[in-house]
């Protein structure tokens, strides 16, 4: 590479392009490894090496595209210097800036791949929701909340399924669980982990006044089969007819199930009894197969909290710490506004948020995020 190239070279970190070097061989290593008969039948090893192939094959999509933008800059710089004719000399400028502006993008995109993400980011979620203080009005605005995440999730593309929900008196949700399922799921919705305060006049309200309910939002990563190991033949299980929509099925055949298990926390050292039920389906062993899918993730949960934890302690300041008593979001409905208290945003488009877009929030959040993340790795 020339003087000229090297000297664009300059505007990154040479021990990041170091490391994007290291990387190459790595990533040949991980293609051959995920190819070898012996790695396949590892599950837990198999599905460890795929997650690393897709994530160091964006780094070097992004590494060949900034290396040919580099050699883009030297070819249009010395073709320019011997070009006579006005307009290839002005197709050249144009190739010359664009790849000039493209540069910079890149290199924070390499700093970027580069920091450790959550490795659970590509997960799929459970999410709970339950309404707070504020009684019948916090069950509906529970119930607002699951409206919007279903429309939400609509446009994202992604599938959702239902596990259990409690009905409030009034409407909405005392408690309501379900999956998610998707593209990178976690690492988006984990945003939303927290307590969601709204502000208005409750429909049972007759002097007008404006009252403050809240509803708490959990947002789990949904464990693999390998990720938790869990000593089926010690559950409990009990099955119970499913109420609800559904046809007559469902309330005479006990669909429903439950599974009881003493779970030993490695962290206090103590039992703990986990209560999971499952009404998803009219199929028993259906929600037996579901309801042993969220007892993991709640154990999982528990492991993943600690290293959230691990994290918010070395952070100033956290957008994503998964502390779902704190208070992240306010929906003041008399102003028809949003306002994220993590990194004081503030929108006034409270009907449309409802509806389902929040995505202009969380892609705030998520450069927020990235922002601390860099910082942290002192990149």
């Amino acid at each position: 590479m020339s003087s000229r190239a090297n000297t664009v070279l300059l505007n990154i970190d040479m021990e990041i392009l170091e490391r994007l070097d290291g990387l190459v061989s790595r990533f040949e290593e991980v293609s051959t490894l995920i190819t070898d008969a012996h790695v396949i039948a590892d599950q837990k090893r198999y599905v460890k090496l795929t997650k690393e192939y897709k994530d160091l094959g964006k780094l070097m999509e992004v590494r060949k595209e900034y290396i040919g933008c580099l050699q883009n800059v030297e070819d249009a710089k010395e073709m320019l210097a011997m070009e006579e004719d006005a307009e290839t000399k002005a197709m050249l400028r144009e190739e010359l800036s664009a790849s000039e502006k493209r540069i910079p993008e890149l290199e924070e995109e390499i700093k970027l791949l580069l920091v450790p993400a959550d490795p659970e980011d590509g997960k799929n979620v459970i999410m709970e929701i339950r309404g707070g203080t504020g009684g019948d009005e916090a069950a509906l605005f529970a119930g607002d909340l699951f409206r919007m995440y279903s429309r939400y999730i609509e446009l994202k593309g992604w599938k959702m399924s239902v596990s259990s929900s409690s009905e409030g008196a009034a409407g909405g949700f005392k408690e309501i669980i379900f999956s998610v399922t998707g593209e990178g799921v976690y690492g988006i919705l984990k945003y939303e982990s927290g307590v969601h305060r709204v502000q208005r006049v409750p429909a049972t309200e007759t002097q007008g006044r404006v009252h403050t309910s809240a509803a708490t939002v959990a947002v789990l990563p949904e464990a693999e089969e390998f990720d938790v190991e869990i000593n089926e033949g010690a559950i409990k299980w009990d099955t119970f007819r499913s109420s609800g929509a559904g046809g007559q099925n469902v309330n005479k055949v006990e669909s429903g199930v439950r599974a009881r298990y003493m779970w030993h926390n490695p962290f206090t050292n103590e039992d703990e009894e986990i209560l999971v039920e499952c009404t998803e389906t009219r199929d028993q062993p259906k929600n037996k197969e579901r309801a042993l899918a969220r007892l993991r993730t709640f154990i999982y949960d528990k492991e993943h909290q600690k290293y959230l934890d691990d994290i918010a302690s070395r952070r100033k300041t956290m957008v994503s710490t998964g502390d779902r008593s704190a208070k992240i979001r306010t929906y003041n409905y008399p102003q028809g506004r949003i306002t994220d208290h993590r990194i004081g945003y503030t929108i006034y488009n409270l009907p449309a948020f409802m509806d389902g877009q929040i995505q202009d929030c969380i892609d705030h959040l998520i450069v927020a995020e990235n922002a601390e993340r860099l910082k942290e790795s002192e990149l």
